[in-house]
């Protein structure tokens, strides 16, 4: 059984080609004291844990006087590296060797660190610290790890000692802000699995992810916020031993497509190659339900399955598969098509792209460790968990683009609740330039019920647009007096306040009512009694007087009212003359046309008397 294991191994390191690499995942490290270390440096994001993907973590770093490699408990009556309330959390220092990475973060944690630093004990490139095999060790607690860790270079973490050692504080930040790119409002991920679930805690691990995670995987790609495809690793048999009883055993077409043995022994239960067809199958379901643009029901059918049809109930098969798929509204056809002969000697187009798919491109590194999710082409480094993928996930959005539920209590601190987060606020109008963000926040001035604010966020925002007016009046002065409201925000104009007339000041926090009478500026006739209200005023005439607001003047009553009526009579008068005139000549017109028609008319009969004979001209040619 190891022989076959080896030969599996051995038979995937001649399929990778020489260009193939495994990608250390990285974040910084900055030590903001002392001034001696004072710089940003890299370390590797250990495969375990929960790192704290699109934030930070602020410590002082601690590197005990015993157990300094971490692989015996702290007993807290010894050292405890709880944090004292008000003080920075603690980041343990630990020197790699003799025992696990996960057991050095383990003790830490349960002496209190709130993360952990493993020191390098050789010059080398940094590695990725990974979980053990289950079968070398005991692993119940490799679940429990939550505290996030690291590991550093040995001329780093000499360093840190030597300060330390000299009584300084080591003051550090972690910062995962980077870890993962975030380009655009789509996250695109990957997830390598295995429908295998009799390989121990990691095959437990998977599934139990899978069902937690399943709900808000489907919210993220029905929303259209991410694009999720899942991929299945397999090798291939060497050729010459493709005839083997061990590789027609874990191998289907020809030896092209292997897994291993799910109980690691070829003499009962499943063997590889029912494995790499169910893979297969989930593989083509997806396919099938992604041309159906339902991508998500790959969820639903991996967990179902899990359930329905497991190895240890003897279901692992195509006819429970098939009832599953059923189920889903899935043509069964379609996905025995997309699977094809697993016993011709002929390349599995879906299977030979998995196996393209897992060399490493670009950013992204080899897939080599199983399981492994990929979010925007980076290799995510962690624990299988849902809440620490989802953070992985939601830090893959640009800035303000993430969705509500990357916003949540249980995922981000909200920044703008504590002193708005440092940016421009009209507490008045409950209005704020600060934005929340899966990071932190943005200071960016809001558009409030279609009104645009305009300004750098920090210090102003100020309404704009022609409906600004509707926000706290535009920001603008206004005063409500006898009912009536007075405001100095100017209708239809995309800023700017001028205080209304009858008003004086500069409009945005002050306008005062200006006197008309003792200014002068109105009701000055010599007549006049001027009498000021707020925004205008009121004048009156002496006597028997009417005052004409237009041309600030008083005018008699009677002398306004005569001149008014014979100024009416006139007109009168002038309209019948008029009339009578127009009357009389158009009669006088139509009588002189009338006896020239009859004239015309009587000379055709008769001569008139004075007209003479009219000599006849006319001969007629022969």
């Amino acid at each position: 059984m190891r022989n076959l294991l080896c030969l599996l191994v051995w038979a995937s390191l001649i399929w990778v080609p020489v260009y193939g690499r495994f990608v250390v995942e990285k974040n910084s490290l900055r030590v903001t004291s002392p001034d001696s270390l004072k710089d940003t440096y890299e370390c590797a994001i250990g495969n375990f844990g929960v790192p704290q993907y699109g934030g930070t973590m602020v410590g002082t770093v601690t590197y005990p006087k015993s157990n300094q490699k971490a692989c015996r408990e702290y007993k807290e009556v010894e050292i405890s590296f709880k944090s004292k309330p008000g003080g920075l959390p603690t980041i343990v220092l630990a020197d790699r060797g003799d025992c696990y990475f996960t057991l050095k973060a383990w003790n830490a944690q349960k002496a209190g660190a709130a993360a952990i630093l493993v020191a390098d004990d050789k010059i080398e490139p940094l590695i990725t610290m990974d979980t053990p095999e289950e079968e070398n060790s005991k692993a119940d607690y490799l679940q429990n790890i939550t505290i996030p860790s690291a590991l550093i270079s040995k001329s780093f973490g000499d360093s840190i000692k030597k300060a330390l050692a000299n009584g300084d504080m080591v003051n550090i930040n972690l910062d995962w802000r980077e870890s993962l790119p975030h380009p655009d409002e789509r996250v695109e991920y990957e997830f390598w699995t295995n429908s295998n679930d009799e390989c121990g805690p990691k095959c437990d691990t998977q599934i139990e992810f899978i069902k937690n995670f399943k709900g808000a995987a489907q919210i993220l790609e029905k929303g259209g916020y991410t694009q999720f495809t899942p991929h299945y690793i397999t090798w291939y048999c060497p050729e010459a031993f493709i005839l083997s009883k061990q590789c027609k055993s874990q191998c289907i077409n020809h030896g092209r497509y292997c897994a291993p043995d799910p109980e690691q022994d070829f003499t009962k239960g499943y063997d590889g190659k029912d494995v790499v067809v169910q893979n297969l199958r989930q593989a083509c379901l997806y396919k099938v339900a992604h041309q159906n643009k339902k991508p998500w029901l790959w969820w639903d059918y991996v967990t179902d399955f899990s359930i329905r049809c497991p190895m240890k109930e003897q279901k692992y098969g195509k006819e429970c598969a098939d009832k599953v798929i059923a189920s889903l509204g899935i043509d069964v056809k379609e996905i025995d098509k997309c699977i094809g002969d697993t016993e011709a000697d002929v390349e599995n187009p879906v299977l030979k792209a998995e196996q393209d798919s897992q060399i490493g491109h670009g950013a992204r590194g080899d897939v080599t460790i199983l399981p492994t999710l990929v979010i925007n082409e980076r290799q995510y480094r962690g624990k299988l968990d849902k809440g620490a993928v989802l953070k992985a996930i939601c830090a893959g959005f640009q800035e303000t683009t993430e969705p509500s539920v990357c916003l949540s209590d249980e995922i981000e601190t909200n920044e703008c609740l504590e002193n708005n987060g440092g940016c421009w606020q009209d507490k008045a109008a409950n209005v704020t330039a600060c934005k929340d963000t899966f990071r932190g926040r943005v200071c960016e001035c809001p558009i409030v019920r279609g009104v645009k604010f305009v300004g750098d966020g920090y210090t102003h925002c100020e309404v704009s647009g022609a409906a600004r007016c509707a926000i706290n009046n535009g920001g603008c002065w206004e005063k409500t007096h006898d009912s009536r409201t007075y405001s100095a925000c100017i209708e239809n104009e995309s800023k700017g306040c001028k205080c209304p007339p009858g008003f004086k000041g500069n409009g945005v926090d002050s306008c005062e009512d200006v006197d008309e009478c003792k200014e002068k500026l109105a009701c000055q006739c010599p007549e006049c009694k001027c009498k000021n209200t707020f925004g205008s005023y009121e004048c009156n005439c002496n006597g028997d007087l009417l005052y004409m607001r237009e041309h600030d003047t008083c005018i008699s009553k009677k002398a306004t009212t005569e001149v008014g009526w014979n100024f009416v009579w006139v007109i009168f008068l002038g309209l019948a003359a008029a009339g009578i005139g127009g009357y009389a000549i158009y009669k006088y017109r139509i009588r002189r046309y009338m006896d020239s028609e009859i004239r015309a008319i009587m000379a055709q009969y008769m001569p008139l008397d004075n007209q003479g004979e009219i000599p006849n001209h006319m001969h007629q040619d022969i």
